[in-house]
């Protein structure tokens, strides 16, 4: 039987940890290339019925982004998404606040202090046949 030297040892090691983090590379590419991306966010949201939004009531729905407002003027949608560089603001006594770079809106998303120039987007927001409310964000 033939002595494994040191050095047969070492380059038949280093092979099988170069060998292994290929595979594990390739495996990990496989996964990136066969991930099922859907290239087009949802621009319709259920948010549930009306009732749930009473009037003077203020809710923040967080999978759109957006806080729904029910007032005297009806029934509105604001976006939570700073219209700078799109951080997720925050609400505050005064309305809201971008904790990215300060700039602060007032409660219907007006431009109070910049670096913002764009007051915050407004979403559409329909009844539908069921009662549901729906937010369009498109």
């Amino acid at each position: 039987m033939k002595k494994i030297t040191r050095r047969d040892f070492l380059k038949l090691s280093t092979n099988s940890l170069v060998m292994l983090s290929g595979i594990l590379g390739i495996g990990g590419l496989i996964r990136y290339l066969c991930y099922p991306f859907d290239p087009t966010p949802p621009t319709e949201f259920d948010i549930g019925p009306a009732t749930q939004y009473p009037v003077d009531s203020r809710t923040i729905v967080h999978y759109i982004p957006a806080i729904v407002i029910h007032d005297e003027k009806g029934i509105r949608a604001i976006s939570l998404a700073c219209s700078h560089l799109g951080c997720a603001i925050e609400e505050r006594n005064f309305g809201f606040e971008c904790p990215c770079h300060s700039s602060r809106y007032d409660l219907d998303g007006v431009v109070l202090k910049g670096p913002a120039t764009d007051s915050l987007r407004k979403f559409r927001v329909e009844k539908s046949e069921d009662g549901n409310l729906h937010v369009f964000t498109a």
